[in-house]
């Protein structure tokens, strides 16, 4: 007599993993629209495509994590927007006007979603697995709306940035990939600053870089002395 197979389990839902792990779902998602940008940039329905998809991610996470009305009207006067004009964007991209609502919609919208995050980390006396993850998708956040400012700024004052590849402007790609390199404070980037509004800006960035960690640092520590004295 052959012995009873043990019970299969089955895979875990898209729903199931949202509600659990909101936060690496929005880490991973952002983490796999910077490797998918390279492929998908030389189309207008790609970059299309990924713009929709990664801020449909972001506002499902946040609203998982943090559910306020005030989510709701975000989502409504910014993220809808948003979308409509990542799309327009993605077909004109070189029209100045579009570039500068779509960035003023963009960066205002990440940022509310980067203060929601952080909420999220301070709502309780413990860390939990998804909080960890929240504080690097807070950190990339942040990082996307920066380089939204940086794209406002250019199309505002022309020859904002200089970049090793020449030209009057510098494409998402590589505003991006400044915002990563400010905000961790390595500096290894190609496209630097010359204009004062845009050294302004990135000035606000690495400050903004430097007190996210001290502040993560100063609640793990403040948690792990509290858990001691306890």
């Amino acid at each position: 007599m052959s012995a009873p197979r043990p019970p299969s389990v089955p895979p875990p839902s898209v729903h199931k993993v949202l509600g659990t792990h909101p936060s690496a779902v929005l880490l991973g998602a952002q983490l796999v629209a910077v490797l998918a940008y390279p492929f998908l940039d030389g189309t207008a329905a790609g970059r299309a495509v990924l713009g929709v998809v990664q801020m449909g991610v972001v506002t499902i996470a946040v609203w998982a994590v943090r559910r306020t009305p005030a989510l709701s009207w975000v989502a409504i006067f910014l993220g809808a927007p948003a979308m409509a004009f990542t799309v327009v964007e993605a077909i004109t991209p070189d029209t100045g006007w579009v570039v500068l609502v779509s960035a003023l919609l963009h960066a205002p919208f990440y940022f509310y979603v980067s203060h929601a995050m952080v909420r999220y980390l301070f709502h309780d006396d413990r860390v939990t697995r998804d909080e960890l993850y929240a504080t690097g998708a807070a950190f990339t956040v942040v990082a996307w709306g920066f380089a939204y400012l940086y794209a406002a700024a250019q199309v505002v004052w022309p020859g904002s940035f200089v970049g090793a590849e020449g030209g009057a402007s510098r494409d998402w790609f590589e505003l991006l990939y400044l915002s990563f390199s400010v905000l961790t404070s390595v500096g290894l980037s190609d496209v630097a600053p010359v204009a004062a509004h845009a050294r302004s800006i990135v000035m606000v960035e690495m400050v903004t870089g430097v007190l996210y960690v001290a502040l993560v640092v100063a609640r793990l520590v403040g948690l792990t002395v509290n858990r001691r004295a306890s």
